[in-house]
C-alpha cells in the first residue's frame, strides 16, 4: 500500500495532453481509451497499467478536459486531468 500511496502522490493533479484527429466540432475520429491514457501518463514519467485507468462513461469521443480516476489499490485512487486536443 505504501507503493500505491507514493504513486498517488505523483499522479494527483497531473495533467497530460493527448493530440488526436478530430473534426471541426471537436468530435474525434475514433476515441481515446484506457491504453492511450496510460501511454500518455507513462510519457509524463509515471508508470500506469491500462487496467488501472477508470473510464466510468466509456471511451472519450470529444475534445476537452476530463478528470480521470486511476485505481492504484483497493483503498488508493488518484485523479488526473486529461486534455484531448485536435492535432
Amino acid at each position: 500500500m505504501a507503493a500505491a500511496q507514493a504513486r498517488k502522490a505523483r499522479l494527483d493533479g497531473l495533467k497530460v495532453t493527448i493530440p488526436v484527429n478530430a473534426g471541426a466540432e471537436g468530435k474525434l475520429f475514433g476515441s481515446v481509451g484506457n491504453r492511450e491514457i496510460a501511454e500518455a501518463l507513462e510519457a509524463a514519467g509515471v508508470e500506469v497499467d491500462k487496467n488501472e485507468v477508470r473510464l466510468l462513461d466509456g471511451h472519450l469521443r470529444a475534445c476537452g478536459e476530463y478528470e480521470i480516476g486511476i485505481h492504484l489499490h483497493s483503498e488508493v485512487d488518484a485523479l488526473v486531468t486529461v486534455d484531448i486536443v485536435p492535432e
